[in-house]
């Protein structure tokens, strides 16, 4: 997965409590369990497994009990020599022994656990990507060669297929538009790998698909839950059962068909946030963070910003003013947000929006830049909302010259937007002389913003008024 524009910010808990997540994980606690409990007399097989006959200790060891606890002692044991909580002291005799890396869980820094929690992961998600497929141990123990083809598993493949899936749910967590922390059905997350976006009505034969890829999902984050990469709810094995089965009775009647939780639900945790976060970053994706700007100047809060959803472009810019007096802040703010080229007007919304969290304390900084022509339409408007006194009255030319730069901020931050319209429509109505004027108006972004509104506003006549001032302005400009 590689993009190079950059994903809305995640919001990530400090590392301190990451780390504290990582080592109450089950998989990650059980492979440290392991590594303390290994012993001189602890055997492995070539591969670093532990021999068939102590996983039964092993389990006990843990605590585990049932059908299922060979497996998850081994997975265990795999985990803790993958991250070097075991060492094989000698590969001959299969003997082993705790692993430098084992002291780091307690005398560690949160870095050091964070570290060794990555490494389970990537175990874990590698053994999420393998099938359950019948014989394929015996056909291991037996020393033979496995031939995927035949068993119709591409490794490469699922491996791809179970990142673009977790992407999906990190992209879904971290939308202001999206779930946030609530679970995400199992059915939306299969079907956004599987439907195009411009399907219409789903054939049956892609319907099948997206079932299959639920069942293959269902698997995968069953895995994937003990390392505490997501939080899991089953899917409902009377949808899993077979048509002949006992799913037609009682038990399958009582389950409400039209409850979406039966199909499965699944959440990111925030350290599943984190570790997901980390490999989109190794991967060449722009994963920012939300505070990675708090010690960075003025200009890279408002370029860095520019392209965030309201509410996290605001939580970066209250951690980076919390570290700043407010006075420095506003001037340090205002003159980033000068400038002609494209991305000034929407550096200067930002500003404007940062400073609308400043207190009184700026108000000197505001006052400094009144005649400025790029900043005092945005100084009067912040001194008057505040009821300073002495402000001097805007000229027509700075209102209209703010008007052409708030409109090419909120073109470039959210397109053609039902706010946009509201507000074209809103100038359009009150000015009737707006356009007149409007393409007279020395900022760069003009042309631009009068073709906009042209396309925007839904009145034939304002529309075809707007586009010619628009050639107007371009005519003007080319003189």
């Amino acid at each position: 997965m590689s993009d190079s524009s950059p994903l809305p910010p995640v919001r990530l808990l400090a590392d301190a409590e990451l780390a504290r997540d990582a080592l109450a994980a089950p998989l990650l606690s059980r492979a440290a369990r392991l590594a303390r409990w290994a012993g001189p007399d602890t055997r492995v097989g070539a591969g670093g497994e532990l021999v068939e006959e102590q996983l039964p200790a092993a389990a006990e060891a843990l605590g585990l009990t049932g059908e299922d606890a060979a497996a998850w002692a081994s997975e265990a044991w795999r985990v803790a020599v993958d991250t070097g909580l075991v060492d094989i002291v000698d590969e001959e005799s299969g003997t082993v022994a705790a692993g430098e890396e084992l002291a780091l869980l307690t005398s560690g820094g949160p870095q050091d656990v964070l570290a060794l929690w990555l490494t389970a992961l990537e175990t874990v998600l590698a053994d999420a990507s393998v099938p359950d497929l019948d014989g394929i141990v015996g056909a291991v123990e037996a020393g033979g060669e496995i031939d995927f083809s035949e068993l119709g598993w591409d490794p490469e493949a699922e491996a791809e297929f179970l990142d673009g899936v977790l992407g999906n749910l990190y992209l879904l967590t971290v939308n202001e538009d999206g779930p946030g922390d609530s679970p995400v059905p199992l059915p939306a997350l299969a079907a956004s790998m599987i439907l195009p976006d411009d399907m219409g009505e789903p054939t049956n034969d892609v319907l099948e698909q997206v079932s299959d890829a639920m069942m293959r999902l269902d698997g995968q984050f069953r895995v994937l839950e003990p390392i505490g990469l997501v939080e899991y709810q089953p899917v409902d094995e009377a949808l899993m059962a077979d048509a002949e089965g006992t799913a037609e009775g009682a038990g399958a009647s009582a389950v409400d068909e039209t409850d979406v939780t039966r199909y499965g639900m699944v959440r990111l945790t925030p350290l599943g946030l984190y570790g997901m976060r980390t490999r989109l970053l190794e991967a060449g994706v722009a994963a920012p963070a939300v505070g990675e700007l708090a010690d960075k100047g003025a200009d890279a809060l408002l370029d860095g910003t520019a392209e965030f959803p309201p509410t996290a472009a605001q939580a970066e810019t209250e951690q980076w003013l919390a570290r700043r007096e407010s006075l420095a802040a506003a001037r340090e703010l205002l003159s980033a947000a000068r400038g002609s080229d494209e991305g000034a007007p929407l550096r200067r919304l930002r500003c404007q929006q940062a400073l609308s969290l400043v207190g009184t304390a700026a108000e000197p900084a505001l006052r400094e830049v009144l005649d400025d022509p790029e900043l005092g339409g945005l100084a009067r408007v912040w001194l008057t909302e505040r009821g300073a006194a002495d402000v001097p009255a805007p000229s027509q030319d700075m209102v209209f010259w703010l008007t052409i730069d708030t409109l090419a901020a909120q073109l470039a931050a959210e397109g053609n937007s039902a706010e946009l319209r509201a507000l074209v429509q809103g100038l359009a109505q009150q000015h009737g002389g707006f356009f007149a004027a409007a393409w007279r108006v020395d900022h760069p972004a003009t042309p631009d913003v009068l073709e906009a509104m042209g396309r925007i506003h839904p009145d034939k006549r304002v529309a075809k008024e707007a586009r010619k001032a628009a050639f107007k302005a371009r005519s003007q400009r080319a003189d």
